[in-house]
């Protein structure tokens, strides 16, 4: 005889969200948007990334209102920080296959959730992974756990955890699948995630600093900066007039209507690009590794032409212009003062002018008053505070209008 169980205790289940929801106010609009949903196949209580609840009846019935809160909590973090689409990009990146390799990411999103999670209204469940529990530091990313540590002894006991497919992107049997009902689209979820932002943003007040972080990162997402640098490259190198110029080599076709006068034809030839690059004691040694591999990414969106790329060192001199035969061989030399004036007077000095100059900097550095006769890019390393060798206060100037400016990093 099949034994009885007694159906999900949704009045339990709501009280819970409104707990979770005093607890953690700037949560309210994600945990309304869960869709619960009974289900005898979940161990304990999981999402999946259509933003479905999946909650076992049994469990609901045994575990205390004010877990159940916490929980709510645990799960929503899941979907708002975008564990599923953070753990399949990972897989992809570093070839991870099989469910061992799932759970582990499911550890660390929880070790990345709960580290600052608990605590003013909200009760730490029984089980729940520190950290610490894998003896590592707080503060970091789920990305950051998985580099650090690997399924063994202290792992173990945690074989039971199944958050679902919205924390570490593999679907389970007992989910409904992007077919059922009840799921919310990309869209919807955006919107989620955009309304939580904002209203963290709006009045962070003590919210977490892990919470802080991501609400920014949600609201202003890190720009795709290569991609940016070599469009604005591609663009300034193609742009009408660029490498155009007059030659009698092949006379123009109007000189057949002029006997005796022979006229030059518009030529058009790939641009030349110079490449001046911050070598100033404000430039740190990774920021002149980043410096040299945008090099090579400039070289690429030219078609891989070396022969039209040079560049120049400069702090507050500019040091001899390198034709560029490969990044390891360009030497950088400097690490004064800055200004890159002396760079742009040196590029457009050079035997052959450049139609383009790229100037790879980290913004600390007077710029020349009037606009190159050519199309400028500037590409800024991204810091967090401003730098300069005499004033650790200095603000700098910022590039000028004419230039298109990039931040790297």
């Amino acid at each position: 005889m099949t034994p009885v169980t007694a159906p999900l205790d949704f009045e339990k289940l709501c009280a819970a969200r409104l707990l979770a929801t005093r607890a953690r106010p700037y949560l309210a609009t994600a945990l309304f948007a869960l869709h619960m949903v009974e289900s005898r196949g979940v161990p304990t209580m999981g999402v999946d990334r259509y933003w479905r609840c999946y909650v076992s009846p049994v469990f609901v019935g045994h575990t205390p209102v004010r877990e159940l809160a916490s929980i709510l909590v645990h799960e929503v973090s899941h979907l708002l920080r975008d564990h599923h689409g953070r753990c399949d990009r990972f897989a992809r990146e570093h070839n991870l296959t099989g469910r061992a390799e799932r759970l582990r990411m499911n550890i660390a999103a929880d070790a990345e959730i709960n580290d600052d999670a608990f605590g003013d209204g909200l009760v730490r469940p029984e089980g729940a992974i520190l950290p610490r529990t894998l003896g590592l530091a707080g503060g970091e990313l789920m990305e950051d756990y998985l580099r650090q540590f690997r399924l063994g002894c202290l792992t173990q006991r945690m074989v039971w955890l199944d958050c679902g497919s919205g924390a570490d992107g593999l679907d389970r049997e007992w989910e409904l699948g992007p077919d059922g009902a009840d799921g919310l689209g990309g869209v919807e979820c955006d919107a989620v995630r955009f309304q939580v932002a904002r209203g963290i943003d709006g009045r962070p007040g003590d919210t977490p600093r892990g919470w802080r972080r991501w609400a920014q990162e949600a609201l202003h997402p890190p720009q795709p900066w290569r991609d940016l640098l070599r469009a604005a490259v591609r663009a300034a190198a193609s742009a009408p007039g660029v490498g155009d110029d007059y030659t009698y080599g092949r006379p123009a076709r109007r000189s057949a209507g002029l006997p005796g006068v022979v006229l030059p034809s518009l030529r058009h030839t790939p641009a030349r690009v110079s490449v001046i690059i911050d070598t100033s004691g404000s430039v740190s040694d990774a920021e002149l590794g980043s410096a040299l591999l945008e090099t090579v990414a400039i070289t690429r969106a030219l078609g891989g032409r070396r022969d039209l790329v040079s560049v120049l060192s400069c702090d507050a001199a500019a040091r001899i212009a390198h034709p560029l035969c490969r990044a390891g061989g360009i030497p950088l030399i400097g690490g004064g003062g800055t200004d890159l004036r002396a760079g742009f007077t040196r590029a457009l000095h050079a035997h052959h002018r450049p139609d383009v100059i790229v100037v790879l900097t980290d913004g600390h550095t007077p710029w020349p008053i009037a606009q190159p006769p050519c199309r400028t890019v500037v590409g800024v390393f991204d810091r967090q505070r401003p730098w300069n060798e005499d004033d650790p206060d200095h603000v700098p100037s910022r590039p000028p209008d004419w230039a298109r400016v990039v931040r790297i990093g």
